[in-house]
């Protein structure tokens, strides 16, 4: 007489919420996520300290402020590199909420809405930063 032992049964595999075969594209944009979000730290945090925190803080920022720190390319640079990497990072953000949570039908839709105003921000922000005259108080693009 054989006698057999009753197997356990095997708990139900769960469903990967991305395809394990990923593509290059999306271990770059998680790579660009980490780097990004560890640069966006510092820039904020010093952007908070030298603009919130020194001096007299919030009171001394005024037309006067931003047109002196923009005077400089070191500035002008700093404030570009937070604004592109900042609209950068919330926008691969928001498609990753897109794609886990509208509908494959409608987040072509939304997908393209959302590059198409991180791109107009983009430019209106990279156009008001480099082409800002601090003496005469306006663009030079954006007539003001």
């Amino acid at each position: 007489m054989a006698t057999t032992t009753p197997t356990k049964p095997r708990p139900a595999r769960r469903a990967a919420a991305r395809p394990a075969n990923g593509s290059k594209m999306e271990l770059w944009t998680w790579y660009f996520m980490r780097l990004s979000g560890i640069v966006l730290v510092f820039l904020v945090l010093g952007h908070f300290t030298i603009v919130h925190l020194i001096d007299t803080g919030v009171d001394r920022v005024d037309f006067a402020f931003v047109s002196g720190r923009w005077s400089s390319p070191f500035w002008q640079t700093y404030d570009a590199a937070m604004l592109v990497l900042g609209l950068m990072h919330g926008a691969n953000g928001m498609r990753v909420v897109v794609e886990d949570y509208v509908r494959p039908s409608r987040a072509g839709f939304y997908k393209g809405l959302l590059y198409t105003s991180a791109f107009a921000m983009l430019v209106l922000g990279l156009l008001i930063i480099i082409t800002f005259d601090p003496n005469r108080g306006v663009s030079t693009v954006l007539k003001g």
